[in-house]
């Protein structure tokens, strides 16, 4: 029997969304966060044509992408650094700061590949626990010690949605010491709508110790082909660089990523609609007697505690898959109406039912 890391023997393995059908066949995935529409005609002809010549491995240095990503925010290449999604990119992260008795903070719950990544990677990881359903900066600065290496800042947070003000951020940043790389995780920046919210962009321009992650997942509809990028001072991109396994991005992905940066105005109209959709839900989930965090991303949370397995359950059945955190709560991506009103319907009745 081959030997292997003892953390592995304790460590769960990452849980994707699922999909179920019901009864009748009905099948609706809000689970995973997906945009869902289907992807734009310009960006299928754009891979259509870089799939001729995919007998060629990709660039690997995806020269192309990382330029139009600095021309698109206004920052030099050499702040881009690329991974085959920000989650991929959190982990070369991890890698470049981690070493026995490394602290990385977080909040919690907050993405949920963090423990996993810090685990692999050998970091000790400093769970702060949220505060009203999101971070509690000033808990999270009274936690650094001279072992922290790493915080990051989910913002929006997944899974709750709930954001970080623009003050409450720089009054957190004014105290991590700058030899701590504090990481802006915006995977769903695009649906921000709160104008207290910071884009990290900006403040990474004045903070060498700030990072941003950024998806072509989320709003861009890139999920299965997975693009992430990282923007943050040169000596930080340079290092995440360093750490990224060779062609980790493919050649179509790299071509969709430029043809989606090409075609914004119109995959904006469609995170417009997801947020108009946003808006419904949470109001209608109001009305039926939930509580539902105000929400920047293209989810809700419902915080169930011992009921959310059953929540789950219940929305199984009707053929709507939600994201369940056991004795938390739920998270629900936001779909197209049809399956938001499914969506609204089971919820309606389990609360009735309960």
């Amino acid at each position: 029997m081959p030997r292997f890391r003892a953390i592995l023997d304790t460590m769960p393995a990452y849980r994707a969304g699922k999909a179920v059908v019901s009864a009748d066949g009905r099948s609706y995935k809000l689970s995973s966060n997906e945009s869902p529409y289907e992807p734009l005609p310009s960006v299928v002809e754009a891979v259509a044509r870089a799939a001729t010549t995919m007998h060629r491995y990709p660039d690997p240095a995806a020269t192309a992408l990382t330029e139009a990503l600095a021309e698109h925010h206004g920052v030099p290449a050499e702040h881009v650094a690329l991974g085959a999604g920000s989650v991929t990119v959190a982990q070369q992260l991890f890698e470049t700061v981690s070493e026995p008795g490394a602290e990385v903070i977080y909040a919690w719950r907050s993405f949920e590949a963090y423990p996993l990544l810090a685990d692999l990677a050998g970091a000790t990881s400093v769970r702060v626990p949220l505060l009203g359903e999101t971070h509690h900066l000033d808990a999270m600065a009274d936690a650094i010690t001279p072992n922290t290496r790493m915080i990051f800042v989910c913002n929006p947070n997944n899974p709750t949605g709930t954001v970080v003000q623009a003050a409450e951020l720089e009054a957190f940043l004014e105290r991590v010491p700058e030899n701590v790389l504090v990481v802006l995780d915006e995977a769903y920046r695009e649906y921000v709508r709160d104008p207290g919210v910071t884009d990290g962009l900006t403040v990474y321009r004045e903070r060498p110790n700030v990072a941003v992650l950024r998806t072509f997942s989320k709003a861009y509809g890139l999920a299965g082909l997975r693009v992430g990028y990282l923007i943050g001072g040169e000596p930080v991109a340079a290092a995440v660089r360093k750490t990224t396994v060779p062609f980790a991005v493919n050649h179509l992905a790299q071509a969709a990523a430029i043809a989606s940066l090409a075609a914004e105005d119109e995959l904006l109209e469609r995170v417009d609609a997801v947020v108009a959709e946003r808006g419904r839900v949470r109001e209608a989930l109001i009305e039926q007697g939930w509580e539902v965090p105000a929400t920047e991303a293209n989810f809700v949370w419902l915080r169930l505690g011992e009921r959310t397995l059953d929540f789950a359950e219940a929305c199984a059945g009707e053929g709507v898959a939600v994201r369940p955190f056991a004795g938390e709560g739920a998270r629900v991506s936001i779909g197209d109406p049809e399956a938001n009103d499914t969506f609204l319907a089971a919820a309606a009745a389990f609360r009735k039912n309960a």
